[in-house]
Parts: C-alpha cells; structure tokens; sequence
C-alpha cells in the first residue's frame, strides 16, 4: 500500500517519526502547563471567593444575569413569531420584490 514516506530513506523517515515523537512531546508539556496554571487559577479563584463573600454573591448574580438573558435569546429564537416578522422586514429592504406577505 503506498503511503507519503514510501519515496522516503529510512533515515528520512526515521527522523521525521523523531520530529513527530518531539512534537508530541512538546504538546503534552504545553497540556500538561497549561492544565498546571489552571489548576492554580481555580484555587486563587476559590480563595478569593471564599476570603469575599460579597464578591461571591456579585459573581453569583451575574452568572445567573447572563444564564436568564442567554434562556431569554434562546426563548425568542425558538418561539417567538415577531423574529419571523424581523426577518421578513431585513429581506424586504434587500429585496423588495421577493414575497411580503
């Protein structure tokens, strides 16, 4: 079966297994900082929330403030009849001869 390496020498393709081996290795050490750093920003976060209960509830309220809009645009994506009529009206100007109702 051919594949891409087949034209390759062995030395050729041997150092392009090293420079993916490399390659991995490099992506695992940046998972595996990056997974580090996050741990750390989630337990500063932790200490200051539970050091702050008053910036607790304000994160708190904002979380809830942007889950409720974010139900709200859901809402009036899926059920409303006036986008319909928002949409019909954005066509309309674009291309007035294309069915009004």
């Amino acid at each position: 079966m051919y594949n891409e390496y087949d034209n390759l020498s062995f030395e050729e393709q041997l150092h392009l297994t090293e420079e993916e081996m490399r390659r991995r290795h490099n992506q695992q050490m940046f998972l595996r900082r990056n997974a580090q750093l996050l741990q750390q920003e989630l337990e500063i976060e932790a200490k200051l929330l539970e050091e702050n209960p008053e910036f607790a509830r304000t994160i708190h309220s904002l979380n809830m403030q942007e889950i409720q809009s974010n139900q709200r645009g859901l809402q009036n994506i899926l059920g409303s009849e006036k986008l319909g009529a928002k949409e019909q009206n954005v066509w309309s100007k674009f291309f007035p001869g294309l069915g009004g109702k």
